[in-house]
């Protein structure tokens, strides 16, 4: 009667807790109680050691804050993407949650008389994940929203001749999608998706022409977004080296006050 009553309590306990737990804990201990012919030696959790492993298989995500995005890209470059940009500083879009989530865009209208008129626009989106226990590591659910945003391009409304490739060189993976939209006049469009660790990054940048301009130069419009790109994901990483000194010296304050 002794040994079945507490069999009892340990199937009640075991129903308890998680089911990734009951898995890995429970139905191991059964295994043990029947081999062995006797019950658990008191103090022991079954539950200790299944959810250290699983704590252990998520990474640490790499990067632990985003730039500022109006300034992930150098001024020189939104003078070459966007001559006579409106607003050279760039307009931010609003988030609650900046470290992981940020947004800016630049346009602008570089007139040239008889000649016409080039019409450029310019924006940057940087997602940042961390790892959870129920979504996944952080690097997977980024890898995850790098496919989904390079499928999502591929998709934009109105999109004709679309043309996707690898783009090597930047970030951890990258793709880059080039497309024409018709509007009241031709858009040439090109969107560089890319993730470097735990962020994914994506650049849009078109080009159109007015009043007898010619039209841009797609090539070189895929080339200078690119290069954008690569600039993005740097300022990626030296955000996180400029938070590291930050983040220790709590630390190497309160040294001295322990000892």
């Amino acid at each position: 009667m002794h040994r079945s009553a507490s069999r009892l309590t340990r199937v009640l306990a075991c129903a308890a807790v998680p089911v990734i737990l009951t898995v890995a804990g429970c139905s191991s201990d059964s295994g043990k109680d029947s081999a062995s012919g006797g019950d658990k030696k008191p103090g022991a959790s079954s539950s200790a050691k299944p959810s250290g492993k699983a704590s252990a298989a998520l990474e640490k995500a790499a990067f632990a804050t985003l730039p500022d995005p109006c300034k992930s890209l150098q001024t020189k470059t939104i003078d070459t993407l966007v001559p006579e940009a409106k607003d050279k500083n760039g307009t931010a879009t609003k988030s609650n949650d900046l470290a992981s989530r940020a947004s800016c865009s630049w346009n602008g209208l570089d007139e040239d008389g008889l000649k016409g008129s080039q019409y450029r626009w310019l924006s940057i989106s940087l997602v940042r994940y961390e790892s959870h226990s129920s979504l996944g590591g952080a690097n997977k659910r980024a890898e995850d929203q790098f496919n989904k945003q390079v499928e999502t391009a591929k998709a934009t409304e109105g999109a004709q001749n679309v043309k996707v490739e690898q783009a090597g060189g930047v970030g951890d993976q990258a793709s880059s999608i080039v497309y024409g939209v018709k509007k009241d006049v031709d858009f040439f469009n090109t969107t560089i998706v890319a993730r470097t660790q735990n962020v994914v990054i994506t650049l849009d940048y078109n080009g159109a022409a007015y009043e007898g301009a010619g039209a841009p130069d797609q090539a070189k419009l895929l080339e200078n977004a690119i290069a954008a790109a690569k600039e993005a994901v740097a300022s990626v990483a030296t955000a996180n080296q400029q938070q590291q000194p930050a983040q220790q010296q709590p630390e190497q304050q309160a040294s001295p006050s322990a000892q």
